[in-house]
């Protein structure tokens, strides 16, 4: 006996609708592979100003969505250009966890809020003694619009491209680039009245160094190679931020690129940080994939990802005074989703290549977590 026609046309279907869920699951976890990475810098310019986004993340869908990311690094090399130095002692752990709030407004559209809470627990140098220390509070706040202009699925392929655009917002304390002042004499706020840092006179020029202050430039001698720009909460400017990305699979292969380049302005305390270039590319292939599991369907990928930072040199007052950066990094990353709705991610780098433009504290290591819930 024939089946009844609905039931053969369900039966018909079925495949289809696997093959359209899948289709979605994939260019899910590419678009959450692309941002995995979460933030990381000056004392790895990274850690300062990488914005995590989820705005890949279903591109198809229109709604709200909220994340949180986080990224430890521990700081506890000094470099002095090219190579390594001894180090007395000193040391960082900075813990960024960022917050987010996003809703596609389109398909093709969506913006984002992320508020970065940073945490940083350090040990420096402070004249001829190792001194600890801390700075917590919230960072900078950053806002930005995603806009995908191109993607194309198929059965066993997914082809994707964005872009996106915003600004960084002066949010974070910056009192920290006060120490930036200490050892650069600036001109006298009233170069009339005697006593005032003139020539002849005893007192010196505003912003000269003051005794048993951190020595930020210089010899080596008592240097530490933690300087304010590297622990400040945020910058007191506001910044500009473009960036786009790439994504393609094959059946379980899939690659990824993605750029990120934060174009600075002068902040507090006429400190500059330099305009900062963070990269990220590479293959991955899904460990597991799955359109019933749970009921909801999931699926696992693993990449291998090389990130990378070029950063110029920071200014204070239009002088140059160091916190340039050259660096690569390698690590895996792992991602998982479950629906429409969860995206997970965990990864971690290590550094191939660090070249500093001055004595600084550089990466160890870097760990990334982040969780998105999409409604």
């Amino acid at each position: 006996m024939n089946a009844p026609l609905g039931a053969r046309g369900a039966h018909r279907d079925r495949p289809r609708s696997r093959k359209r869920t899948r289709r979605r699951l994939t260019c899910t976890v590419l678009g959450l592979a692309v941002w995995i990475g979460v933030i990381a810098d000056p004392a790895s310019a990274c850690d300062l100003c990488a914005i995590y986004t989820g705005t890949q993340m279903q591109t198809n869908r229109t709604g709200l969505r909220l994340g949180v990311a986080t990224q430890v690094t521990y700081f506890g090399t000094r470099h002095d250009g090219g190579g390594k130095v001894d180090n007395p002692g000193e040391s960082m752990t900075s813990a960024i966890t960022q917050v987010v709030l996003g809703y596609n407004l389109r398909e093709t559209i969506g913006a984002q809020i992320s508020l970065p809470i940073i945490s940083r627990t350090f040990t420096r140098l402070e004249g001829q003694s190792l001194r600890d220390d801390d700075e917590t509070g919230i960072g900078d706040m950053s806002i930005v619009v995603n806009y995908a202009p191109f993607r194309w699925v198929s059965v066993d392929s997914v082809v994707g491209a964005s872009l996106i655009g915003g600004i960084k917002l002066p949010t974070g304390d910056s009192d920290r680039l006060q120490e930036e002042i200490d050892g650069v004499p600036t001109t006298p706020v009233f170069p009339d009245i005697p006593g005032r840092g003139l020539p002849g006179f005893d007192i010196p020029a505003t912003g000269a160094r003051e005794p048993g202050a951190v020595t930020n430039h210089g010899g080596h001698g008592g240097e530490s190679g933690l300087h304010g720009h590297d622990i400040a909460l945020g910058s007191g400017s506001v910044d500009g931020i473009v960036g786009a990305d790439l994504y393609g699979s094959w059946k379980r292969l899939y690659a990824l690129a993605s750029i990120q380049y934060f174009i600075r302005s002068q902040g507090s305390y006429n400190f500059q940080y330099a305009n900062d270039l963070l990269w990220r590319v590479g293959p991955g292939a899904y460990l597991a994939l799955d359109d019933v599991g749970l009921g909801r369907g999931y699926t696992l990928g693993l990449a291998a990802l090389l990130s990378g930072e070029a950063k110029g040199q920071d200014t204070l007052s239009g002088v140059e005074v160091g916190g340039g950066i050259t660096a690569l990094y390698l690590g895996p990353a792992l991602t998982f989703t479950w629906g429409e709705s969860l995206q997970a991610n965990l990864g971690g780098e290590l550094p191939v290549l660090q070249n500093t433009s001055e004595l600084q504290l550089v990466p160890d290591y870097r760990i990334q977590a982040g969780l998105t819930w999409r409604f």
